[in-house]
């Protein structure tokens, strides 16, 4: 999945750049797989979600394999 830049708010831009932070720092160690972070980032903010919490949460659940 990729987001649609034209359709993007700033908000939903800087809430992605929190929510690539956050995973990063928790599954960016090499052994999980950048495009699942950053696929993980863009469905987050596809289904609406207004803040990070609970995105660690969601990768583990469908993007940790």
């Amino acid at each position: 999945m990729t987001i649609e830049y034209s359709t993007v708010t700033e908000d939903q831009l800087v809430l992605r750049q929190r929510v690539l932070m956050i995973l990063f720092k928790e599954f960016g160690n090499g052994k999980y797989s950048n495009q699942s972070i950053y696929e993980c980032a863009d469905e987050w903010i596809e289904k609406g979600h207004k803040i990070s919490s609970g995105v660690v949460k969601y990768y583990d659940a469908y993007y940790n394999k």
